[in-house]
């Protein structure tokens, strides 16, 4: 298949202010999310989930994230209140990967956490596979209990990532890549 490998080798990250709309369809939204979710999975526990952050919803959560902001920064002035409001509205369409990762008899809690990892992934993957482009960030406001709880997260909830989806205002440029070289080694040898 050589168009998949095509597609993984021309992914490239695009910085959220440099996505723009219009957003992904619900049809599309489905899909992203549908092929997010094909991950590996030990164990069956499904230890992430999904938040989407779409149109007015991308507004009000920052509101959220702006008076956290504003809480721990009493001395903030508007602008910089402004853009952290902003955060989530930088791009048409965000969805957090929430990890659910927690103790498991059988299934070790590492396994679970790199399972939302492999999830982002594949949403950053399908975004491209559709004609988007993507960001996986997190972000000051990912470890924030504060704004975790009012996104609704769980206390054994965590951020994976927020990832950002738009399509790219200009063709995304390629950074450099280690050579494998440098990041392969070949046991035995």
């Amino acid at each position: 298949m050589p168009e998949a490998l095509d597609l993984l080798k021309t992914r490239r990250s695009v910085k959220p202010v440099e996505l723009t709309g219009p957003p992904p369809t619900a049809g599309e939204l489905e899909t992203l999310l549908t092929v997010a979710s094909r991950v590996p999975d030990h164990g069956k526990l499904t230890p992430w989930r999904f938040i989407v952050f779409e149109g007015d919803a991308r507004i009000k959560a920052g509101e959220t994230i702006g008076a956290v902001f504003k809480a721990a920064n009493p001395q903030a002035n508007d602008d910089q209140i402004a853009f952290e409001r902003n955060r989530l509205a930088r791009a048409p369409l965000v969805v957090a990967v929430v990890s659910r990762a927690a103790p498991h008899v059988k299934i070790p809690e590492w396994e679970q956490v790199l399972s939302a990892g492999a999830a982002a992934m594949n949403l950053v993957t399908a975004a491209h596979a559709l004609g988007f482009a993507a960001n996986w960030i997190t972000e000051w406001y990912a470890y924030d209990r504060r704004v975790l709880d009012a996104l609704g997260l769980g206390t054994n909830e965590k951020i994976a990532g927020f990832v950002h989806i738009g399509r790219p205002a200009r063709p995304p440029e390629d950074r450099p890549r280690p050579p494998l070289g440098e990041i392969v080694t070949r046991f035995g040898t």
